[in-house]
């Protein structure tokens, strides 16, 4: 079965997604393997300025290799209460276990995007610039965005959206199933208007 028939099969009689009646809230957490909870801390904290707001120390029984297992669990808050949070355990060969060691060769599209105000990037920009952290700028018209890379690799990205966003997401949610469709076909003309234009 290709992916298009996927789609079409996965759907109530009348052609509509089998959804959700309640869609999830938000993000809770997005955790992350690191090799040093006190570089990511000085990362996060001291450079980026996301405060850290628990820090959960537990060993617990691994059934994967049979053991108990130690581990630090830290979590950095957004507005939202949601937060990026981080591992990083005392036994060396569970680390590497559950280290991600393969990072892609191009990291820029694998990532955690997280909304910000432009308030918010531009003072994320003179922080980074005060600590000498390389970023990017990229405006892709239905959001202008900063990316940054953690220690261990992780890209992260603050994304500010245009006065027009509402009006944007209703025309990608009236068109999301018949263009991704689009594209698995092999038609694969941009259908972004929005790239590089000014907000």
């Amino acid at each position: 079965m290709n992916q298009i028939d996927k789609i079409s099969t996965d759907t109530t009689a009348s052609g509509s997604p089998k959804l959700l009646s309640r869609l999830p809230l938000r993000l809770h957490h997005r955790a992350i393997v690191v090799r040093d909870q006190e570089a990511t801390r000085h990362f996060m904290e001291d450079i980026i300025g996301m405060p850290l707001v628990a820090t959960w120390c537990e060993s617990i029984f691994m059934p994967e290799v049979g053991r108990d297992v130690s581990f630090c669990h830290t979590f950095f808050a957004l507005e939202d209460e949601s937060c990026i949070a981080f591992f990083q355990f005392a036994d060396q060969e569970i680390q590497e276990k559950c280290y991600r060691k393969n990072f892609p060769e191009i990291p820029r599209f694998d990532h955690i995007a997280i909304k910000a105000t432009r308030a918010t990037q531009n003072e994320l920009v003179e922080r980074l610039k005060a600590a000498s952290v390389p970023y990017r700028e990229t405006n892709h018209g239905y959001c202008k965005s900063i990316y940054v890379t953690l220690p261990d690799g992780l890209y992260l990205e603050f994304a500010d959206d245009p006065p027009d966003i509402e009006e944007i997401g209703k025309i990608r949610r009236a068109d999301a199933h018949k263009e991704l469709a689009r594209w698995l076909e092999g038609q694969r003309g941009s259908n972004n208007a929005y790239r590089l234009r000014d907000f």
